[in-house]
């Protein structure tokens, strides 16, 4: 469920998903990465019930400022999802594809395109009162200065909730240079789920500092946290929306 660049995690919510929106790039590039969480967190909540995560992806921007890409992380929530309904379901990778367009307007940033969350073989549905897990959800961002704005929209169920089209997820984040190779970036971000499970809906927020050692190698250090309810977010034992630190590293060639 994932229930923007990865590796500044997910769940930082800046995995996917592995979306990092930035200006148009001058030319066009083809890029790989390869890493490692802690946790696998996205839009706040716990992935792998938290046990270290898998990571990586393929990103191609054109110069026009077309951008195509994929990125798969391994999952847990699936699984203990089945588990704690007392039925056997699988699904334990995750796979997003996405497309968009990048451009500059009026001082600002904007970025617009698709994303779609496919759980591989996924049978979520299995468990009574739930829908199949992939999502697709239309996107558009707003970049000034280091502050990006941005809004996504499912046009399906989201993440197995069934009855959920139109869900919507409002992202406020901040990305500050602290010289030496650190960045830092807070975030905020408001999951809203339609339909009979709006009790599902919650806030999420996060502070990440990402250190580049050079050599395409980074590492991130996240404090991530939810106002997720646990009556409802609480799976096998484990609150996927609990305080937590995920740290992870990221090799990009």
């Amino acid at each position: 469920m994932k229930l923007t660049t990865k590796f500044v995690l997910a769940l930082v919510a800046t995995s996917s998903a592995a979306i990092a929106h930035a200006q148009a790039a001058p030319e066009s590039s083809l890029a790989f990465n390869v890493g490692a969480v802690s946790e696998y967190r996205y839009r706040g909540l716990g992935q792998t019930k938290g046990d270290p995560a898998l990571q990586g992806g393929v990103d191609y921007t054109d110069k026009s400022g077309l951008y195509v890409g994929a990125w798969a992380s391994t999952i847990k929530w699936i699984k203990e999802a089945g588990i704690a309904s007392g039925v056997s379901t699988k699904g334990p990778l995750e796979l997003d594809l996405y497309g968009g367009y990048k451009f500059e307007a009026a001082g600002l940033g904007f970025d617009v395109g698709y994303l779609r969350y496919e759980y591989v073989n996924n049978t979520l549905s299995k468990i009574s009162g739930s829908a199949n897990a992939n999502t697709d959800e239309l996107y558009g961002a707003a970049t000034y200065g280091p502050i990006t704005l941005k809004y996504s929209q499912a046009i399906s169920n989201l993440f197995g909730f069934a009855n959920s089209k139109n869900s919507t997820y409002v992202d406020l984040s901040a990305t500050f240079d602290l010289g030496g190779g650190y960045t830092l970036t807070p975030h905020i971000g408001r999951q809203a789920i339609k339909g009979e499970n709006k009790p599902y809906s919650y806030t999420d927020h996060s502070v990440t500092l990402t250190k580049d050692f050079g050599g395409g190698l980074s590492g991130t250090l996240a404090a991530v946290g939810t106002n997720a309810k646990p009556s409802l977010y609480t799976v096998n034992g484990y609150n996927q929306g609990k305080d937590t630190v995920v740290v992870g590293i990221k090799y990009t060639f």
